[in-house]
């Protein structure tokens, strides 16, 4: 394809060189009528493309260079430039700056939904923070976006990628909390490791369009205090520290009094809401735990006795489970706190026989050494004297 031009009336000019501000990613020269003999001034950390017919041809690094054939050599073999000094041509010159934009601020602009991997509750997280970019492969950058925009200032091309900003943060966020299995209400502790996570996920990205992401962080993760969501996610971590801490037979044992307690304020209600079965369950759940607590401070207490005042034996292994067979029949599994119960109410006796895991067979109680201690110290059947 030749082009055709008449240079008789045009004005050329002798200097090419970035004449807009420093806050600009990519500048256009406004003058597209060149001649040989031209100088192209490219400033240090810019680089400088002539564009002909959408094509991105020859490029420039920083310094000063008369154009001449030999160094446009790809536009000239597109428009086969006549020989001469000031032979004129038509191109476009892009100036692209090299330089890093630090200090961008991002943030989520409407709370971003994620699901607690720890509690399995969906709350609305807010994010901000900033990074900084600077263009690595301004060819590639030319080529996919020079169609696609037409201001390229650092916030025009900052607002064109927010919906890719937000869109990899908010992937990251959820990626990184699920891998560590963290809940949202612990993130912001790791939140610096969050924010490497992440500059890793949205550089990917930015390599797509010749774009480097620099500094990037995370200046807090927040969710909204007052979301019922956010309450209910604070009531279940509350809840499992309570578990963690006070052990679940403990726990169930203070709820069963908080219920009862509040049965007893409704008016003297209580007998009401026994009767309609509540109270019942209750009592059942508190009496298993009463029952595993009290069996453990009287196999204490009995173990001072026995032993005259000396340091009690340690105590037996309570995580073991026991099966134990009464009227032929097999019962359990239990442990050991309940076959003290058993031993106490004379259902299990000394010829009872039990199982646990790692036994072959059944055998007799007392050759468990820790519930042969358990039934030793109920007296013996009295002997027969006639």
């Amino acid at each position: 394809m030749k082009y055709i031009i008449n240079y008789t009336r045009m004005a050329f000019i002798d200097v090419i060189k970035y004449e807009s501000n420093s806050e600009q990613f990519v500048w256009k020269h406004p003058v597209e009528d060149l001649k040989l003999g031209t100088q192209l001034i490219v400033n240090t950390s810019q680089k400088a493309f002539f564009v002909k017919g959408g094509q991105i041809l020859d490029e420039f690094d920083s310094g000063t260079t008369t154009l001449k054939s030999g160094n446009i050599p790809l536009l000239n073999k597109l428009i086969n430039l006549p020989f001469g000094d000031d032979s004129p041509f038509q191109a476009e010159v892009w100036f692209v700056n090299m330089m890093s934009f630090l200090d961008n601020k991002w943030g989520t602009p409407a709370p971003i939904v994620l699901e607690d991997p720890k509690y399995n509750i969906i709350v609305p997280v807010r994010a901000f923070g900033q990074f900084g970019l600077s263009i690595e492969d301004p060819r590639k950058f030319l080529e996919l976006l020079v169609g696609n925009m037409t201001d390229f200032s650092v916030a025009k091309v900052l607002d064109y990628f927010e919906g890719l900003v937000i869109s990899s943060i908010t992937s990251g966020i959820g990626k990184k909390i699920v891998l560590d299995g963290l809940s949202i209400l612990d993130i912001q502790a790791i939140v610096s490791d969050v924010s490497s996570f992440c500059q890793k996920g949205i550089q990917e990205e930015f390599e797509k369009y010749g774009i480097k992401i620099e500094n990037f962080f995370i200046m807090s993760i927040n969710v909204p205090e007052d979301d019922p969501s956010v309450i209910k996610l604070k009531e279940a971590k509350d809840l499992a520290a309570k578990v963690n801490i006070a052990g679940k037979d403990v726990y169930q044992m203070e709820r069963s009094f908080d219920v009862l307690d509040k049965a007893a304020e409704n008016d003297g209600t209580m007998g009401d809401t026994m009767g309609a079965g509540m109270g019942m369950g209750v009592g059942f759940g508190m009496g298993n735990v009463m029952g595993n607590m009290v069996g453990n401070m009287n196999t204490g207490n009995q173990s001072n006795l026995g032993s005259g005042g000396n340091t009690p034996p340690p105590p037996p292994n309570r995580g073991e489970q026991y099966y134990v067979l009464i009227d032929n029949k097999q019962n359990g599994p239990h442990n050991i706190n309940a076959i003290q119960k058993m031993i106490d109410q004379n259902i299990v006796n000394r010829q009872t026989l039990i199982w646990k895991k790692g036994m072959t067979d059944w055998g007799n109680i007392m050759d468990d050494k820790d519930l042969k201690e358990m039934v030793n110290k109920i007296p013996p059947p009295p002997s027969n004297t006639e």
